[in-house]
């Protein structure tokens, strides 16, 4: 039985354009009168899931069902929704009164009801007196304000909003963010929002879905993603953090930036690699560095105008990031302390690179779409392996011609003393890097991997 607060259930919804899966077993649960926000970055799939919620599209796999019914084969107009675009898509010809009365009139709604309705909703949104106004006459604020309104004027169940403040300026969208949040608050529906902008869903949503490549990362309130990140493109994601390699010695005690601390963490083992996430306004910096936990040297110092924002390198050789109040001179040194309440631990997503191949004889191996030479196996051709590989043992080349693949820098992390690359192959497989060498997003490069390398078993 559907759950009554329930408006909107999503159950393993897929789809593809071509070769590329832009949905990827999505499920998802809005409750009624909830702000919801896809975040994500540009290419993650949120548009399309909202599209797909709208009906524009229709997803491979998986249904959509809003209070209990089956509405994936209903067509949009149909469907008891309402959808506000980046691109307003106001009619020109059109003022702002028959802009937002169209939908109605199409619905045939008598006229002394479509005028109740009209000035009902340029009221809650702040645009009365506006009704006799050209749409091109206004401001990007107001003509954003009148697609609401038109979209609001149909009293639909459920709001989707797809980044509907990205054209408007830094003080403008500020001011329309609290609007909307107001809107929200007054119309009592529930708004399924897109951005990509993680300070705009911190501050708007009561949840938030992070997605990445296709697939819903994590779903919580605000302070949950901001404070609890379950991996390192959550925690890499949404505001600046410092995330590091780290090892769980045991419960409570972790080991990272070549210190032991204490921590809250329980049940990760003992002797376990984790990633350990500090947000850079949870560092402490003191003068005094006897009283510090460890030292480093401020390489770095600039005023953000609420806070100072210093990368320091510590006395291991890790850089962190700080944000402090105060300021500290570029040089000096500097002890740091962390409050083991702000220690925030996670569980390794993976520990080294691990594909699927078959051998071609005992010293190659297929996989990724190419042949590596690797060191003698006494296995046969025809062999199916697991082949494990360090993320240091990658190597990757400036001429991508001169690599055994080619492939694309996809995502790239800071771990404190190296970077940590998701290089994406031309056969769309995901090979991780850890490197000194600096890249960029979207770099093309050569990809080589030594025999010697190779950790190569038999699959049973």
């Amino acid at each position: 039985m559907a759950n009554k607060n329930t408006i909107i259930k999503i159950e393993h919804l897929s789809k593809s354009f071509g070769d590329k899966k832009v949905l990827d077993d999505i499920n998802l649960e809005v409750r009624r009168g909830e702000f919801v926000t896809l975040l994500g970055p540009s290419g993650c799939g949120k548009t399309t899931l909202l599209r797909t919620i709208a009906g524009f599209a229709q997803a491979d796999e998986g249904v959509i069902s809003m209070e209990g019914h089956d509405i994936s084969a209903v067509p949009p107009h149909k469907r008891p929704l309402n959808t506000v675009f980046q691109r307003y898509a106001l009619f020109p010809h059109l003022n702002v009164y028959d802009n937002i009365a169209f939908g109605l009139k199409l619905k045939k709604v008598p006229s002394e009801e479509i005028d109740s309705r009209v000035r009902k909703a340029l009221k809650m949104v702040s645009m009365t007196d506006y009704e006799d106004r050209d749409v091109n006459s206004l401001s990007g604020g107001q003509q954003q304000r009148v697609a609401i309104a038109r979209a609001i004027v149909n009293r639909p169940k459920v709001l989707l909003l797809d980044e509907p403040l990205a054209a408007l300026d830094l003080k403008m969208r500020k001011d329309m963010q609290m609007e909307l949040k107001q809107m929200h608050s007054t119309l009592g529906i529930t708004f399924i929002y897109v951005t990509h902008d993680q300070e705009e869903a911190l501050t708007l949503s009561d949840t938030v879905v992070v997605m990445s490549e296709g697939k819903i990362q994590q779903i919580g309130t605000p302070i949950d993603i901001y404070n609890e990140p379950v991996n390192s493109f959550v925690a890499d994601f949404i505001g600046e953090s410092n995330i590091l390699n780290g090892k769980m010695i045991r419960d409570c005690e972790v080991e990272f930036a070549g210190h032991v601390f204490e921590c809250v963490d329980k049940g990760f083992g003992e002797q376990s690699p984790v990633d350990v996430v500090i947000r850079p306004e949870d560092i402490y910096v003191i003068t005094n560095t006897e009283n510090a936990k460890f030292t480093g040297v401020v390489k770095s110092c600039i005023f953000k105008g609420v806070h100072y924002e210093m990368f320091v390198e510590t006395d291991k050789g890790f850089e962190l990031m700080i944000q402090d109040y105060n300021a500290f001179e570029v040089g000096s040194t500097v002890g740091m302390l962390i409050k083991p309440s702000d220690i925030h631990v996670m569980q390794k997503e993976r520990t080294c690179n691990s594909f699927e191949g078959v051998m071609t004889d005992s010293t190659h191996v297929q996989m990724l779409g190419g042949e590596f030479e690797c060191q003698e196996t006494g296995l046969q051709a025809g062999d199916k392996v697991t082949v494990r590989v360090a993320f240091d043992k990658v190597e990757l080349l400036d001429y991508k011609e001169d690599g055994t693949l080619m492939g694309e820098v996809h995502f790239i992390l800071y771990k404190g003393n190296h970077y940590h690359l998701t290089v994406l192959t031309d056969d769309g497989d995901n090979i991780y890097v850890d490197t000194n060498d600096i890249w960029d997003n979207c770099d093309l490069v050569g990809i080589n991997i030594a025999p010697k390398h190779l950790r190569i078993t038999k699959r049973v």
